[in-house]
């Protein structure tokens, strides 16, 4: 919906209007529409607007209380303001705008910073109490909406925001690479720690809020998304799923302007448009090479089939390297998952006819939706093995060369907790911290990042610990950080209808079995689905939204292309660069499939050309 700024003032004397119009303009892409600024002798706020609900001026941000005491900048939407705004008219308080924004500064009035557990939405905002001298940020269940802090300055200024880049004009903020973000960065494809790659700078965890009073700041979880599996009839389970996600689909299709829905040839996307039935739906595809890399196809046979009109894109190789800057620019840091550059115009695509889309994001992580979560039907049958003989077999073959046989033993000798990161797995650990230089070296290992969310499950099922992990991490580190920031990039509202409270605490629910099975992954909500869907499409399985990264890596222009950033001085500081260009000729001849190490620590020099060595 909207973007914004702010930070308690420091020391340092600063011209603060110049300060947080310089701060706004970075983000100017979130909100396009209007801006605003508060500013007094302790906080400064800014507010870009991207209008969709009650779109008239008095609707603008910040907010204020009746009284005058309360701010507020707030991005994102809380889907049951309507329900929350009758309460609290009901306990005297007055409304001067019909959005759901204003709900936030009445129910903080109430009920205090536990109002925030009664917010259904995706969120992130920030309420300033001049009269008790509290800020007050807060990031929604999920993490759909992002939100960061820092206090690497030179005079003790606090900056919050909605994007890392819009710190960076603020005059006392010290802008550095943070070392330790690199390793785990090559086996995640994206920034898996709370401290970002700007040292210094901190990702408010989702479900979290923040309260900074005289000086100290207390960091409070509000929720969680741990299962708690009831027994009940799957019947039951399909009939609850159809109805909370129908009813999800209507509470987020709330707007007062045009609203669309992205669409591939899977069941997520699929579902919510048969759900929603919107003018438009939208899909882009890449034709020049394999099938495989163009689901359009299926997109527009549904779309005909629900008499939706289609709108297609089919990206070219040239496109995507050249726009790829500008979203390594938008994502802030550097996200090496190939489906963000569909996604950045996709939505460039979207953005020409509607300012809102529904998508599919969060069905996977929350109904078991990865191939990930299901074991073969030769893995299961070799853990009826005791776990000991398994281990010791296991043990033997990583002194093995590496094959498909040594890998299975592998495996299957481990705990989830030893083999499964999350659902990509790009650089082998080893090999990341054998190209890396000796400054980069030394950083948190894969494990402990993941270890200490599997500590808050100890006595889950795999399946459960896997999903919990993906929902804790990977979803929000990769999956709702790029939708957030590909969709505003182009200005328009990207929602996700099964990232709702209700589908969450429904499917908190589940048993396991229900979600993943010997039949198929996401089973409960494929049998949901499919009372909605044609069956050919409520059984597809998952695709993904696939790049085809290997084949441009095997072309004379884009392997130039490459070589030549992995030569770079600047690369020298980071990476054994003859070992990058050793990985690049091995695909290059067609050796080795090394697509993914290359373009990731490519995205990651084209990150780092943006913002430290360009500017």
């Amino acid at each position: 919906m909207c973007g914004f700024i702010g930070y308690i003032n420091g020391t340092n004397v600063i011209d603060h209007h110049q300060t947080i119009e310089n701060m706004m303009n970075t983000i100017i892409h979130r909100g396009p529409d209007s801006g605003g600024i508060h500013s007094d002798d302790k906080v400064t706020l800014g507010f870009r607007r991207l209008s969709i609900i009650d779109l008239s001026e008095v609707a603008n941000q910040p907010l204020y209380s009746e009284d005058g005491n309360i701010v507020l900048v707030f991005n994102g939407e809380i889907f049951n303001f309507q329900e929350l705004r009758a309460d609290l008219i009901e306990k005297g308080h007055t409304f001067k705008t019909q959005s759901d924004s204003e709900v936030l500064i009445y129910g903080y009035v109430e009920y205090g910073v536990d109002f925030v557990k009664k917010l259904r939405g995706m969120f992130a905002f920030c309420i300033w109490d001049k009269k008790n001298d509290l800020q007050f940020i807060a990031r929604d269940g999920f993490g759909i909406k992002p939100l960061y802090y820092s206090e690497h300055t030179t005079d003790g200024t606090f900056i919050f925001g909605s994007e890392i880049k819009s710190f960076l004009p603020h005059p006392s903020f010290i802008k550095e690479l943070n070392k330790k973000a690199l390793r785990p960065y090559l086996t995640f494809q994206y920034s898996s720690m709370d401290e970002t790659f700007f040292k210094g700078v901190f990702k408010l965890p989702p479900a979290h809020y923040m309260l900074i009073q005289n000086g100290q700041k207390q960091l409070v979880q509000y929720w969680d998304k741990k299962f708690h599996a009831q027994e009940a009839p799957i019947d039951k389970y399909i009939t609850d799923i159809r109805s909370t996600v129908k009813e999800s689909v209507e509470a987020h299709k709330i707007s007062d302007v045009k609203v669309g829905s992205f669409l591939s040839g899977g069941i997520d996307s699929s579902y919510i448009t048969s759900l929603l039935r919107p003018d438009k739906s939208f899909s882009v595809g890449f034709a020049d090479y394999e099938d495989m890399f163009n689901e359009t196809h299926h997109a527009k046979a549904l779309s005909d089939e629900l008499n939706i009109q289609n709108e297609r894109k089919y990206i070219t190789a040239d496109e995507c390297f050249e726009a790829l800057p500008t979203i390594q620019w938008h994502m802030d840091e550097p996200q090496s998952n190939p489906s963000s550059v569909p996604l950045y115009f996709l939505s460039e695509l979207a953005s020409k006819d509607v300012t809102v889309v529904l998508s599919g994001e969060g069905a996977d992580e929350i109904f078991g939706g990865y191939s990930w979560y299901q074991n073969s039907g030769k893995m299961q049958k070799y853990e009826k093995l005791p776990f000991g003989l398994r281990k010791k077999l296991s043990s033997m073959a990583e002194a093995l060369p590496k094959n498909s046989y040594t890998n299975f033993l592998v495996k299957g000798g481990q705990t989830v907790e030893e083999r499964f990161i999350g659902e990509a797995v790009v650089w082998d650990e080893v090999d990341a911290i054998h190209v890396l230089k000796p400054d980069y070296k030394n950083a948190p290992s894969v494990k402990s990042i993941t270890k200490r969310i599997y500590d808050e499950v100890p006595g889950d099922d795999d399946v459960t610990k896997m999903q919990y992990l993906d929902l804790n991490l990977w979803m929000p580190g990769d999956i709702l950080l790029k939708a957030d920031k590909m969709s505003m990039a182009h200005s328009i509202e990207l929602r996700v209808p099964f990232l709702d409270k209700e589908v969450m605490e429904l499917a908190k629910n589940i048993p396991s079995r229900y979600r993943v099975n010997d039949i198929d992954t996401k089973y409960v909500l494929r049998q949901a689905a499919h009372q909605e869907l044609p069956e050919e499409w409520a059984k597809r399985p998952k695709l993904g939204f696939p790049v085809p990264i290997r084949h441009w890596l095997r072309e004379e222009k884009y392997y130039s292309m490459v070589k030549e950033m992995f030569t770079t001085d600047f690369a020298n500081e980071f990476f054994e660069t003859q070992q990058l260009v050793s990985y690049l000729d091995e695909h290059y001849t067609g050796k080795a499939n090394r697509a993914r190490y290359i373009w990731t620590a490519y995205v990651f020099l084209v990150w780092y050309k943006k913002f430290f060595v360009d500017m």
